[in-house]
C-alpha cells in the first residue's frame, strides 16, 4: 500500500473536536499570551467541520492560538510535523505557542495527530532541510529527492502541500496567503478542496484573505478581545475594505494616505 494513503482510523474529519483553556493550569494571567483579552476569561473553540477558517486584526492572537493547538498536537510551534526540529527560533520568529499550550487542552475523536503546521516565515527553512538533508523523502511518492528551493515561494509552497496532503491528519495554516498570488490562491483553494472532500484531512486556517475565507462549507470564525464568533465573508472587516478599494481604487489610496 503506498504509504501516503494508510489510515489510522475510519472515522472522518475533524478529529479533534475541542480546544480549551485550563484556567487552573495558567502560570500568570497577566503574562502574554494568557492576557490576550480572548483568553481572559476562559476560553473553548469546537469543531464541527473539516475546514475552520480564523480571521481578526493583527494582534488578536490567531497566530498564537495556531501556534498553541499545533504545540498541543506534538508539532514544533516555529513549523514543521512532528520530528522537524529544524527553525532556529532564536533567528527570526517569535513563538508563544509552547506557553499557551501549558494550559490548553484538547479533546479528540480519535487522536489522530500526523500532519503539518505551516508558517510563512519558517516555510523556507523547513524546505531548505528537506532540500539539504541528502536524502530521499520518505513521504513523496517513490522516495524522491525534495526540490522545493529552487521553485518561486508560491510554487514551492503548493508543491510541498500537494505532495504531502494526500495523508490523514490535522493541518494548520498560519496566513498562507502571504506566500501566493491571488492566482496561486485560487490554487490553493483546490487544495482545500481536495483535502476536504477526501475526508481524512482536518485544516485550522487563519488568514486575512477574502478569497480563501470564501471557501464554501468551511466554518469561518472572528476573533476579537470578546472571543470567537461565527460571521460570514461579507461581515469581515477585510472584505468591507477589500470591497471599498475595487469600487474606487484611487479615492480609497488617496483617503488611506491623507488620514
Amino acid at each position: 500500500m503506498n504509504s501516503r494513503k494508510k489510515r489510522t482510523t475510519s472515522l472522518l474529519a475533524p478529529y479533534l473536536k475541542c480546544v480549551w483553556l485550563d484556567l487552573e493550569r495558567v502560570p500568570d494571567p497577566d503574562a502574554y499570551p494568557f492576557c490576550l483579552p480572548f483568553l481572559r476569561d476562559g476560553f473553548e473553540l469546537s469543531f464541527d467541520q473539516s475546514i475552520t477558517i480564523i480571521v481578526g486584526e493583527n494582534g488578536t492572537g490567531k497566530s498564537t492560538l495556531l501556534e498553541g493547538i499545533a504545540a498541543l498536537a506534538g508539532y514544533d510551534p516555529a513549523g514543521g510535523r512532528k520530528g522537524y526540529r529544524v527553525v532556529d527560533h532564536s533567528e527570526a520568529i517569535e513563538v508563544m505557542g509552547d506557553e499557551l499550550s501549558v494550559a490548553l487542552r484538547g479533546a479528540w475523536l480519535p487522536k489522530v495527530t500526523d500532519g503539518w503546521f505551516f508558517r510563512a516565515e519558517s516555510f523556507f527553512a523547513v524546505a531548505r532541510f528537506l532540500d539539504e538533508a541528502n536524502r530521499p523523502d520518505p513521504e513523496l511518492r517513490g522516495g524522491m529527492q525534495p526540490d522545493f528551493l529552487s521553485h518561486s515561494h508560491g510554487e514551492g509552497f503548493l508543491r510541498f502541500f500537494n505532495e504531502r496532503c494526500q495523508k490523514q491528519g490535522l493541518y494548520i495554516f498560519d496566513e498562507p496567503e502571504s506566500a501566493l498570488s491571488p492566482s496561486r490562491q485560487m490554487e490553493f483553494l483546490k487544495l482545500m478542496q481536495m483535502m476536504d472532500q477526501s475526508g481524512h484531512c482536518q485544516l485550522i486556517m487563519a488568514t486575512h484573505s477574502p478569497m480563501l475565507m470564501a471557501y464554501p462549507n468551511a466554518s469561518l470564525l472572528s476573533l476579537s478581545k470578546y472571543g470567537l464568533e461565527p460571521t460570514t465573508v461579507r461581515d469581515t472587516v477585510h472584505f468591507k475594505t477589500m470591497r471599498e478599494f475595487f469600487e474606487d481604487p484611487r479615492g480609497f489610496v488617496e483617503a488611506a494616505i491623507g488620514e
